[in-house]
């Protein structure tokens, strides 16, 4: 049985904790007298009777032991010790409703998140296109053309760029800004993402722009990635 797990782990006693309480959760609630009788998690698999292709108890058997053979006799033993030891409650205790482990712990994903995510800031769309406007010379009527204009288009790309990197605007949105469909405004952003790449002099320009809009913005927000552990038991 495949257990998804959506708080993030600490390693160790609480992976080891969980994987207990999960497999004696049938015994406790009264549905069978020992957990090999009950088929629907991973335990047996974990014993070696019955391979189930969808549980994965390598990484937790080596908790026990290198040898297979002496992992899956610590691993027996920890779990029948389950039955008659007092319910651990420290190890289900989930903190910021995400995380299962100590302090410590928390304190060092929370760091490692800091250091990842990207920063937004509260910058309109409107603004965006002035500083567009203003740097690359491109005229008001052009940029809001609903003709084919190449260097409409080009600026409408840069737009794009700047607001889906500076405030995480959505394509969709900014299609509606523009009286766009979306797929036209994904494929300007993307020039201009091939562009950055061969034209130095268009990059420099394009931090200058950068520079000049965050100056003008407020900081927004950390966008929180959630990130799914699955445990096979």
């Amino acid at each position: 049985m495949r257990i998804n797990v959506s708080q993030v782990h600490d390693k160790d006693p609480y992976l080891l904790e969980l994987t207990r309480y999960i497999h004696l959760n049938p015994v406790r609630a009264g549905i069978v007298e020992v957990p090999e009788k009950y088929p629907w998690t991973g335990h047996l698999s974990y014993l070696g009777k019955g391979e189930n292709p969808l549980v994965d108890s390598a990484f937790v058997l080596h908790q026990f032991g290198r040898s297979r053979s002496q992992a899956r006799r610590s691993y027996r033993r920890f779990i029948v010790e389950g039955l008659t030891e007092v319910h651990q409650e420290k190890y289900y205790r989930v903190k910021d409703q995400r995380y299962l482990g100590e302090d410590e712990f928390v304190e060092e994903i929370e760091e490692q998140k800091r250091s990842h995510e990207p920063v937004y800031w509260e910058i309109p769309l409107g603004e965006i296109a002035r500083e567009v406007m203003r740097r690359m010379e491109i005229p008001g009527d052009r940029l809001y053309s609903m003709t084919r204009d190449r260097l409409g288009a080009y600026g409408r790309g840069l737009v794009a760029y700047l607001g889906r990197k500076l405030v995480g605007t959505q394509v969709k949105e900014i299609a509606q800004y523009f009286r766009r469909e979306p797929m036209t405004v994904s494929l300007g952003v993307r020039k201009i993402e091939t562009l950055l790449q061969r034209d130095r002099e268009l990059g420099q320009r394009v931090e200058v722009m950068e520079l000049a809009l965050v100056k003008k913005g407020k900081r927004k927000y950390f966008i929180t990635i959630a990130q799914s552990w699955s445990l096979m038991v």
